[in-house]
């Protein structure tokens, strides 16, 4: 089973390579990775979690709409009698969730409580130092300029900005609001057009 899981592991990384990926690849995933260790016990099912963070972008097109069902079920696949199946429900669940970054209204409250780790932690950049968010900023326009072109990227990107600068919270959990919000909601308003509200 190692060798499998091993090859799974090589594959997810060539996808994190591809070359049209210049936010969301490993170091996007590194990122992640690195948040989930300084969460710690806060973290109930770590495994779950960690499959998310692995497969969250596995797929990632552009010119798609559906790339987080499709990474849902491309993780689903990967994983079917290769990890316990509720540790690959649970991912799954999170994956699906990161298509709008909503906790969906059911989950049973463990559940609930490592989404909304896993979603702060997927949105944790909003909150970055300036450098740090300007070049989070510069790779999504890398990433979507050369398929959508450049003035729909900056009518798409403003109405992302708009959106997320109209949420109550920016982050699901106290840790990660109390943290991030404010710098996260300056940085938002900083965005390509240098957006203002």
């Amino acid at each position: 089973m190692f060798s499998i899981l091993s090859e799974r592991l090589a594959g997810l990384r060539r996808r994190y390579a591809e070359p049209h990926r210049a936010y969301h690849g490993q170091a996007h995933v590194d990122a992640l990775l690195g948040g989930l260790a300084d969460e710690g016990l806060r973290v109930g099912n770590r495994a779950a979690v960690e499959l998310a963070v692995w497969y969250h972008d596995a797929i990632y097109d552009p010119s798609a709409t559906n790339n987080e069902a499709r990474s849902a079920d491309l993780l689903v696949a990967e994983m079917h009698r290769l990890a316990c199946p509720s540790v690959v429900s649970a991912a799954e669940s999170m994956v699906r969730a990161t298509a709008g970054h909503e906790l969906p209204p059911d989950l049973p409250d463990a559940l609930r409580d490592d989404t909304a780790t896993f979603l702060d932690l997927d949105m944790a950049v909003l909150g970055a130092e300036p450098a740090d968010y300007d070049v989070y900023e510069a790779g999504i326009a890398a990433e979507y300029i050369p398929v959508h072109g450049l003035n729909n990227f900056r009518a798409g990107r403003a109405a992302f900005l708009r959106g997320m600068l109209s949420r109550e919270r920016l982050f699901h959990t106290e840790r990660f609001h109390h943290r991030l919000d404010a710098a996260g909601r300056a940085n938002l308003r900083r965005g390509p057009q240098g957006l203002a509200t």
